[in-house]
């Protein structure tokens, strides 16, 4: 039997919150929800768990101050050491008062980029890569709830057809995958 995935489309997000509600209270799982904008309180409805971006961000932010510092270093006291208004040339440590300006800014352009590099690559939303939202209208003013019969075994397609009719849907599609 072919997997089938069917797609409620709806007019307003609260409506969808309320239907995703419904469905998940008699126990269907839903897959993914495609909106024009983030739905708050969505998350916790369909059981998305928390993302560990904030984790890669210090990560990122770490590495971007150890650059920083490694940077300077070599830069200002081992390659090129300059005497500055008096400030003495030959230790970071004596320095580091005057160096913690590009020490916050290295690190805030390293977290910045790498996070927004680990979201389009974990998003898949790279240039170049097609859209994988089932409808285009769900980029202008349509919500879309997602749900695969292959992980709701215990419902048949007629009786979920039914319950996602009884959520305020405007239109529902079916594909097999």
């Amino acid at each position: 039997m072919a997997d089938k995935v069917l797609y409620a489309m709806y007019d307003d997000d609260e409506v969808l919150k309320d239907g995703a509600k419904k469905l998940v209270s008699k126990g269907v799982k839903i897959n993914e929800v495609f909106s024009p904008f983030p739905i708050h309180g969505i998350d916790p409805i369909i059981g998305v768990k928390n993302t560990r971006l904030g984790i890669m961000a210090f990560i990122y932010g770490l590495t971007g101050t150890m650059l920083a510092t490694i940077g300077m270093r070599y830069f200002m006291i081992v390659d090129w050491p300059m005497n500055i208004g008096g400030k003495p040339n030959f230790s970071y440590l004596e320095n580091m008062l005057s160096f913690i300006p590009i020490t916050f800014e290295f690190t805030v352009l390293c977290a910045a980029h790498g996070m927004a590099i680990t979201y389009l690559l974990r998003n898949k939303t790279l240039p170049g890569i097609p859209a994988q939202n089932p409808d285009p209208r769900t980029t202008d003013d349509k919500f879309v709830i997602e749900i695969r019969m292959s992980e709701n075994d215990n419902f048949s397609s007629s009786d979920m057809e039914n319950m996602l009719k009884d959520t305020g849907l405007i239109e529902l599609d079916q594909k097999d995958i």
